[in-house]
């Protein structure tokens, strides 16, 4: 055995014994250990594997947050992150809808702005005719009447800055100075009606309505239809420089412009197979309809519902203000009808004095009157009992519209505690809220208030008088606060009901 095989081990007695080192083909044998020698090894493995927290090197181990310790987000907070989510990406894709468009719009150097940026056009909120300050809406008014050959009323110069916005009509302006009476242009039962309009003969809403859709028959009924034209779009476009003529006469009531509103769809619904006289017949018998439903038997239906409920009882003392066709039917039935003893108190103011008239009125049907000025309202008060009012239009957000003093009298009923009752057919609601008297009105002839019943006119001359100006407003608005019902053809209802009653009638039809 050579050297290089051999190892010394050092014995006891210094001596060492020669051993064999033992080659690689020989297997080594292993020692057997116990099962607690193994787990006291797997022990320490798993020591030498887990870091020591004490060791500031050693990385730290997340541990898993429990769920109660995550902070809750508010349904709000969820809420305002996926509408910042659904707007960022709607804006990424208007911003790629916009590239491809310009993209393909290059070559014609066309460029499409992004929908975010386009600016849409504000609706009107208010109509031209109560623009007159707007040079505009002047311009383009005057170019509209020009086309339908229309004669067009002159601005009037001495008017209150107030109202400035407002057309003031005046008797000494002719309108059919330089009217043209050519083919296609205005009937003569119009210019015969808006003539009557402007000098006051026909006042009164139930009134100018029904003259107005009578005027409208005549029209209708000497309507020739040319062959090469389509009978309705030919018959609409025969009718604006019509209504157009009437609106320079004066301004068109609520009542109106509903009437004209059932008029037009009347003409839009003309059947393609009836033949022009039986169009015309069926146009005709409508506006009887019309006039009869919504005037004449809801006149009918107010008074007897007003008098069912026995709201006029005897020795009331009533208070009436002006001339009202439909007030005056019903105090006339109570006491012919129904034989209620009662008594009447009119009031009139100027400049109209309407208060005459329906104190003549009542006077032929044997009703008890008294007759006072507007100024006496409050003295007179204390023994009235209710007050009965007419009305121009109602709002839509229940104001009422009614001859210029009503807001008084209504004022002084309820501070004196009497109940006013106020007497209108539903054909005159309105889609329009108005809070004030002021951007919606209409402006009477000023020189109604300066021309008096004495020999002497103070105020002749007023034009020339620099730091004057008369103002004649027609309409009065007032709150439904004011107010403790109205009575109307479908009952006794509250101010508040009228968008009620306008989304019925839009149902209907």
């Amino acid at each position: 055995m050579s050297e290089a095989g051999k190892t010394f081990t050092p014995g006891a007695g210094g001596k060492g014994k020669n051993k064999d080192v033992a080659s690689p083909e020989q297997p080594s044998q292993k020692k057997k250990l116990s099962k607690a020698e193994k787990r006291k090894l797997r022990m320490e493995k798993q020591k030498e594997q887990k870091p020591d927290a004490n060791q500031p090197d050693a990385p730290s181990v997340k541990q898993p947050e429990k769920k109660s310790d995550v902070p809750q987000k508010s349904k709000a907070e969820l809420k305002a992150e996926r509408r910042a989510k659904q707007e960022a990406e709607r804006a990424a894709k208007l911003a790629q809808k916009g590239e491809t468009s310009s993209t393909n719009q290059g070559s014609t150097g066309g460029q499409t702005k992004p929908r975010s940026e386009i600016i849409k056009k504000e609706r009107p909120r208010v109509s031209d005719d109560i623009k007159v300050d707007d040079p505009s809406v002047l311009k383009r008014r005057a170019k509209k009447l020009e086309k339908q050959q229309v004669p067009q009323r002159i601005d009037s110069e001495k008017k209150v800055n107030l109202f400035n916005h407002l057309d003031q009509f005046e008797r000494s302006i002719s309108l059919t100075k330089e009217l043209s009476f050519s083919s296609g242009g205005i009937h003569p039962a119009i210019v015969m009606l808006g003539l009557q309009y402007a000098e006051g003969y026909i006042c009164g809403a139930n009134s100018r309505c029904i003259a107005m859709l009578h005027a409208f028959k005549r029209v209708i009924e000497d309507y020739t239809t040319p062959h090469h034209k389509e009978l309705s779009r030919d018959l609409d476009n025969r009718m604006k420089p019509n209504i157009s003529f009437l609106n320079q006469c004066r301004p068109k009531s609520v009542s109106m412009g509903n009437a004209i509103k059932y008029v037009k769809m009347q003409i839009s619904n003309i059947p393609q197979d009836k033949s022009d006289t039986e169009a015309k017949s069926l146009l005709c018998e409508s506006i009887d309809s019309y006039i009869k439903k919504k005037i004449y038997l809801a006149d009918d239906a107010i008074s007897n519902i007003l008098i069912g409920n026995k709201k006029i009882k005897d020795k009331d003392v009533i208070m009436i203000y002006g001339c009202s066709s439909l007030i005056v039917r019903i105090l006339c039935d109570a006491h012919e009808k129904e034989e209620i003893k009662f008594r009447v108190i009119v009031v009139d103011s100027r400049p109209k004095q309407e208060g005459k008239e329906a104190a003549k009125r009542l006077i032929r049907c044997g009703v008890k009157c008294s007759y006072v000025l507007i100024n006496s309202v409050f003295y007179m008060m204390p023994e009235v009992t209710k007050v009965l009012l007419g009305a121009h239009a109602l709002l839509a957000n229940g104001y009422i519209m009614s001859r210029v003093g009503s807001s008084l009298i209504a004022m002084v009923a309820k501070s004196q505690n009497v109940p006013v009752l106020v007497c209108c057919e539903t054909y005159k609601f309105s889609e329009r809220a108005q809070t004030d008297s002021f951007v919606t009105n209409e402006l009477g002839d000023p020189d109604d208030l300066v021309h008096s019943n004495s020999s002497v006119d103070y105020l002749r001359n007023w034009r020339s008088i620099k730091n004057l100006t008369v103002l004649n407003l027609v309409y009065d608005v007032f709150p439904p606060e004011l107010v403790s019902m109205v009575v109307t053809e479908l009952g006794m209802i509250p101010c508040t009901s009228v968008p009620v009653v306008l989304r019925v009638r839009n149902v209907e039809g």
